[in-house]
């Protein structure tokens, strides 16, 4: 049940917000627990398959990690993250690595495909994260409704953003926060999501899908193709994965919960490593945590942290996808990352305006695997873009679009701080209002298209 769908907006908020306020009016004690059945409620209704899945792996962790503080023994949580990230591998990677066994000996391995359970990279991460700070003693234990909520809080189960147990636990204990500015600011992320993924996120996939759909089926794209292609769809990534998580935080603030942002204009960028703390921020600072520093970050010689940076953006490429194209796209960025490394170390520097250039042009340029299907297809995007290609596709209708939305992505102020600034204002409210109602219009239309980043 997306977010961009009638019956979600029509349906599912409106009866989940008035059962929501009823319990906290007539039973507040029981917040935690009515959160977790909501969640548990509206996953369902996504795909009532994996509902089991969900609640055992709940359960499983939840218990794993009392069993830990009971009697002290870290190989209880151990055995929980190989389980963990054993599940995510038999759904996500297991027809992946067979494939690579397959090609690399050709032992004609048989290729086995299983659904792919809803949301299980970052509710895998969500056991991880607490697993690991239970045993560095930076979690504090929580009860299995506060967990089940921590896990499968429902704005945030599909696709984040990833939250760590100590921005949440506290206010799960606390009560609610209580007035209409809070229901405000959340109602007016939610349409700004809304909206930058109806209107920008699939305006720009009209554009740019048929292209890469042609890229994918053999075709050679020239110039003006392959650049709408590529810069299209870094632009469309971007309006529909942050408009995404700005629904996510409109949803939970509307439920009395605050989540962490997830983007801070990452097109303003100056430099690589600048992008990476504005794109999918919690993302970010969990490859930091979990994986970067425990590979030794930059505490053992520059040697071992280029290894690290590498190793750690490939492993986040292969989190998003289970193809060499996602890891050849995370090994892009850890080379960049490391190269940035070597250039402050260097004691060299650009102009503002050369180091922005120079990083959107690296990331479009790095978005071309991640999108394609294959490396054949990225290659004919490549090829198009060095004026190889022969066949046409581009429309000049494009270019002014994009550059509106550019200019929005780039110059524009973050959804949250537009809201932090209007939400007590009259005015602010009609014109959500308004532009609530044309969305209403347009999702009803049958335009509304599935999220990029559900996928993953």
């Amino acid at each position: 049940m997306p977010f961009n769908s009638l019956p979600f907006l029509l349906l599912f908020l409106p009866v989940a917000l008035g059962l929501h306020a009823l319990c906290v009016a007539r039973r507040p004690g029981w917040r935690v627990t009515w959160l977790g059945l909501l969640s548990f409620a509206f996953y369902g209704w996504w795909d009532l398959r994996f509902v089991p899945l969900l609640a055992a792996s709940v359960a499983l962790n939840w218990l794993a990690g009392e069993a830990y503080l009971r009697g002290g023994r870290p190989a209880i949580l151990t055995a929980a993250i190989v389980l963990d990230l054993g599940l995510l591998g038999l759904f996500k990677y297991l027809g992946f690595f067979a494939g690579l066994a397959d090609a690399l000996t050709g032992a004609d391995v048989p290729l086995v495909s299983l659904a792919l359970p809803l949301g299980i990279s970052f509710f895998t991460f969500q056991h991880v994260a607490y697993l690991v700070d239970l045993r560095r003693g930076t979690a504090e234990p929580m009860t299995l409704a506060e967990y089940t909520v921590y896990l499968a809080f429902w704005p945030r189960v599909i696709a984040g953003p990833l939250v760590r147990p100590s921005e949440l636990v506290g206010q799960l204990r606390g009560p609610e926060a209580d007035g209409a500015d809070r229901a405000a600011r959340g109602l007016m992320l939610l349409t700004a999501g809304l909206a930058k993924k109806v209107f920008l996120g699939d305006g720009l996939g009209a554009y740019v899908d048929p292209l890469w759909a042609a890229a994918a089926a053999g075709g050679q794209p020239d110039l003006a193709a392959a650049a709408q292609a590529t810069v299209g769809y870094a632009l469309q990534l971007y309006f529909d994965f942050s408009g995404y998580t700005d629904m996510a935080l409109g949803l939970a603030l509307l439920f009395g919960i605050t989540l962490p942002d997830n983007f801070r204009a990452p097109y303003r960028a100056a430099s690589i490593q600048d992008f990476w703390r504005r794109w999918h921020i919690t993302l970010s600072l969990f490859l930091r945590d979990y994986l970067y520093i425990p590979f030794g970050g930059s505490r053992h010689g520059v040697p071992r942290q280029l290894l690290a940076l590498l190793a750690t953006m490939a492993l986040g490429g292969l989190w998003h996808g289970a193809g060499l194209t996602f890891v050849a796209w995370g090994a892009a960025h850890g080379i960049a990352l490391g190269l940035h490394v070597l250039w402050r170390r260097a004691g060299l520097t650009l102009p503002e305006a050369a180091g922005w250039l120079a990083t959107v042009t690296f990331v479009c340029l790095a978005w071309v695997p991640f999108r394609a299907p294959d490396f054949a297809t990225a290659i004919g995007i490549y090829r198009g873009l060095l004026g190889l290609g022969t066949e046409g596709g581009g429309t000049a209708a494009f270019w002014p679009f994009a550059a509106g939305a550019a200019a929005l992505a780039i110059l524009g102020p973050t959804a949250r701080e537009a809201v932090e600034r209007l939400a007590p204002r009259p005015w602010a409210a009609a014109a959500t209002a308004l532009l609530l109602a044309a969305i209403l219009l347009q999702v009803g239309n049958d335009a509304n298209q599935a999220f990029l980043y559900a996928r993953f």
